[in-house]
């Protein structure tokens, strides 16, 4: 009686800690991306001087790969999820003092910065949520799939919304300008994709805003982003440890964890899987990069890029959770086709819409939709990767993040040289590819579904399990 009471009281303190700890790096991320979206949506009209902006952007995602191939593996094992959050977080937030003073010489080296800081972050972040989610699946005798999209879906949420809070503090800092104009006639004629777009910036429109009012942005930045280092390093529990210490004492060759990455591109899987992630990084640069600059500051001015990219975020926010709880019922298939084909009509849409100042709610229409067809491509693809391959969930994630964001390379690079209607040629292209590789993946998953882990793969998991059951004893008692 005593020994199963002690046992429900744990799995109250774990259910409750697993809990709490998925709220910390929920938090932790909100913080850190409320500075980082919001710079990165101004980047192309705020940083426009020689397409600075979106090159500085081209470079973090370049980066990204970089460290994608080789450091994920490598920091998680040494410093264990959570302080590879912490250091990784700090490279994000050398950007933010690089906008300070924007140029090459600030812009480029800090980008390089977060960039190698990128991969990681997310790597930890996703290893440790997956792993959450098993040990409290293990606990309840849930199926492990099930927890872990619970999980990303209450992540997602509360992460998404960074995109509102950074977003709105961009618009309300930029809204006290006092060199506000009107829009010219004949700039409004050159926006959307009837111009090229390529020469927004000869008009007065995107010039910057008063320097001290940049400067009180990006101030406000550097501090969300230092609380969301805090916030990590204080409160989140360190949960492999054990996974960790193990790695130190049985150190892998460096080769061995460099292509894990790689050989995992032997599965045709991940192979079949590359234009649905690639499409990811596509659709959101074109948001981020060429909305917000050819349709948002043409037609109405920088200072409501934050707004319209916040109706984005609430959208993303309120998706990312409805369909995380939906995806139970329906799978995930009709939901990829829902997204789908939200996009597709957008992208028709934004190639015959004209902007116009009048039509104020359209701007908004088409940041609600991409939110809504990108929460389905987030939690979707982020699942889908950490269920077909459970047991290789590091070189899983870490392609994950290195196709990605060769998307994100390849739309910010072209982004200085294109015509807009080039570039939603691409997005549409890609989209297309992706609509006739996904489904074979998925044919393949119902015919043969990949055994979850909990079978025997995850032994040294339920080691960790005990180790900590008798921590948490010795404590009551």
């Amino acid at each position: 009686m005593h020994a199963n009471f002690h046992h429900e009281l744990f799995k109250a303190a774990m259910i409750s800690r697993n809990f709490k700890n998925v709220l910390v790096v929920s938090i932790g991320f909100l913080s850190l991306f409320t500075a980082y979206g919001g710079l990165q949506s101004l980047q192309s009209s705020l940083n426009a001087a020689e397409g600075m902006g979106v090159a500085s952007l081209s470079v973090i995602y370049a980066a990204i790969i970089v460290s994608s191939m080789f450091l994920p593996p490598i920091m998680i094992k040494n410093l264990g999820c959570k302080w590879t959050i912490v250091v990784s977080m700090a490279c994000y937030v050398s950007y933010s003092f690089g906008n300070l003073y924007p140029g090459w010489y600030t812009l480029i080296p800090t980008s390089v910065i977060l960039g190698l800081g990128g991969s990681p972050l997310w790597s930890a972040k996703c290893t440790y949520l997956t792993i959450s989610g098993n040990v409290r699946a293990a606990k309840d005798n849930k199926k492990g799939s099930d927890v872990i999209n619970y999980y990303f879906g209450i992540f997602f949420f509360i992460f998404q919304s960074s995109a509102v809070w950074g977003n709105l503090m961009s618009s309300l800092i930029f809204g006290q300008d006092t060199a506000i104009v009107d829009i010219p006639q004949e700039q409004l004629d050159s926006c959307g994709a009837a111009d090229c777009g390529l020469n927004v910036t000869a008009y007065g429109n995107t010039t910057r805003p008063e320097q001290k009012l940049v400067w009180t942005l990006v101030g406000s930045y550097i501090g969300v982003g230092v609380l969301a280092i805090l916030i990590v390093a204080v409160f989140l529990d360190n949960i492999d440890r054990e996974q960790a210490s193990e790695f130190r004492g049985s150190q892998q060759p460096f080769c061995h964890t460099f292509l894990a990455t790689f050989r995992l591109l032997k599965d045709w899987r991940l192979v079949t899987l590359i234009p649905l992630t690639m499409y990811s990084g596509f659709e959101q640069s074109f948001l981020s990069g060429e909305y917000t600059k050819n349709y948002v500051t043409c037609a109405l001015g920088i200072h409501y890029v934050g707004f319209v990219m916040m109706c984005f975020g609430a959208s993303n926010s309120l998706c990312s959770i409805l369909f995380g709880r939906i995806a139970r019922y329906t799978g995930r298939a009709p939901l990829f086709a829902l997204a789908a084909l939200t996009n597709l009509s957008c992208i028709i849409a934004l190639l015959y819409w004209r902007p116009h100042r009048d039509q104020l709610a359209v701007f908004f229409v088409f940041p609600a939709l991409w939110g809504l067809s990108d929460a389905i491509w987030q939690t979707q693809t982020n699942a889908l990767y950490g269920i077909l391959f459970p047991r290789e969930k590091e070189a899983a994630f870490a392609n994950y993040r290195m196709w990605e964001s060769l998307g994100f390379v390849i739309a910010f690079a072209y982004s200085t040289f294109l015509c807009l209607e080039y570039k939603l040629y691409i997005v549409l292209a890609v989209l297309v590819v992706t609509a006739i590789t996904y489904p074979i993946v998925e044919y393949h998953e119902r015919k043969h579904p990949t055994k979850p882990i909990e079978e025997g793969a995850y032994q040294n998991h339920k080691e960790v399990i005990k180790a900590n059951e008798d921590i948490i004893y010795q404590t009551h008692l």
